[in-house]
């Protein structure tokens, strides 16, 4: 082997315990309160690109130096729950669109208020008709949204009554707050099975007035609990898209950039913590079987995904193949909208429908529930 050879090795082979280190840094970023320790989210947003490089890596020693290849071969074996968080391994099966005896089928979607909130035949009310005919065809038996919005305002769309009567919900929970425009914002659910109770936890400040909204079901004579929210989001506007894509292409002021993006991302992060952290007491001590549908607007090994889910099966995972990415700007490997359900519930089959309309894409599953004890 020639010098040079030699030399390149042992340049290659730093950079690869610096890729390992990160890559470790990432898997405990699920672990850490982001008060604590907020770097360690970006780390965790690098997860897949440094899971990428460390298997990148591997490959290579095991052509080049065989017993270099155990530094990245480790870090993957410690690394493992964090990889299976991120990608999810089953067959993949084609969706059932007709419901089976015994299925309860939800739909959990960020509709971003319905991209038009004012009557008028624009593209944007025309888009809306598309996700109200989507919904439609999906033929749920209850629906999550987030970021929804309706109006009593008659120049502006009452998306109350357009999902109730018009697509036949008749029972639902909106929660919402006055805005002095008559228009109504937040998350809702919708359900054709009876709601016999309904709650609602406001988060605390400094976050966003988001909630946690919860209704109790009665399908038959089983009960169960639905929970839906949607957690801080980063707040990106167009100038802050402007800058991360010049980060992307390492244009621009990349130091300001970085610190301004990481700024906002540190601020929003910390806000989701307090949120994530009030979940396990409140999703513990609910009575029923549970099943939590939501936009977290984090990924799966980040501290608040780690938080929320706690035990409960994420039915991504159960059914689902490969990334799963719901959010369809910035990252093809964004993973933010979940369901979880407890173990009283069988996770049949999932899938996304991957349509443009809103920036989150839908999320629909088959759930069973265990027969009551007699």
């Amino acid at each position: 082997m020639s010098v040079f050879a030699k030399i390149s090795n042992k340049v290659l082979l730093g950079i690869n315990v610096l890729v390992v280190f990160f890559f470790l840094l990432a898997c405990l970023a699920a672990y850490i309160s982001p008060m604590d320790w907020p770097i360690l989210y970006i780390f965790g947003l690098a997860f897949p690109f440094l899971l990428l490089l460390v298997f990148a890596f591997l490959c290579w020693w095991i052509f080049i130096r065989k017993q270099w290849a155990l530094i990245s071969a480790i870090a993957v074996i410690l690394g493992g729950g964090a990889i299976t968080n991120f990608f999810a391994f089953n067959f993949k099966k084609p969706f059932q669109q007709e419901k089976k005896a015994g299925q309860i089928r939800i739909v959990t979607w960020n509709v971003a208020r319905f991209v038009e909130m004012v009557v008028n035949n624009n593209k944007g009310s025309q888009t809306r008709y598309k996700m109200l005919q989507q919904i439609k065809a999906t033929n749920a038996d209850i629906l999550c949204f987030q970021e929804f919005s309706s109006s009593i305002n008659p120049d502006w769309y009452n998306n109350i009554v357009a999902v109730s009567k018009g697509l036949g919900y008749p029972y639902f929970y909106y929660s919402h707050d006055w805005d002095g425009d008559r228009l109504f914002n937040g998350s809702v659910i919708f359900s054709r099975f009876p709601i016999v109770d309904t709650g609602i936890v406001r988060y605390p400040r400094p976050t966003l007035p988001e909630a946690l909204l919860f209704v109790d079901i009665k399908k038959e004579k089983q009960l169960f609990r639905v929970y839906t929210t949607h957690l801080q989001s980063n707040q990106f506007r167009k100038e802050d898209i402007s800058k991360i894509e010049a980060l992307k292409k390492a244009k621009g002021n990349i130091i300001s950039n970085a610190f301004y993006i990481f700024t906002k991302l540190r601020t929003a992060i910390q806000h989701r913590s307090i949120q994530a952290d009030m979940m396990p007491e409140i999703l513990k001590n609910s009575p029923n079987p549970t099943i939590f549908c939501g936009d977290l607007n984090d990924v799966p090994n980040s501290y608040t995904y780690h938080t929320v889910k706690g035990a409960m099966q994420d039915a991504f995972l159960k059914k689902g193949l490969g990334i799963g990415r719901t959010y369809n700007s910035l990252s093809p490997t964004l993973r933010i909208d979940y369901i979880f359900t407890d173990h009283h519930f069988e996770i049949d089959q999932i899938k996304r429908v991957t349509t443009n309309y809103s920036d989150h894409y839908m999320m629909v599953c088959d759930l069973r529930l265990a027969p009551a004890a007699d």
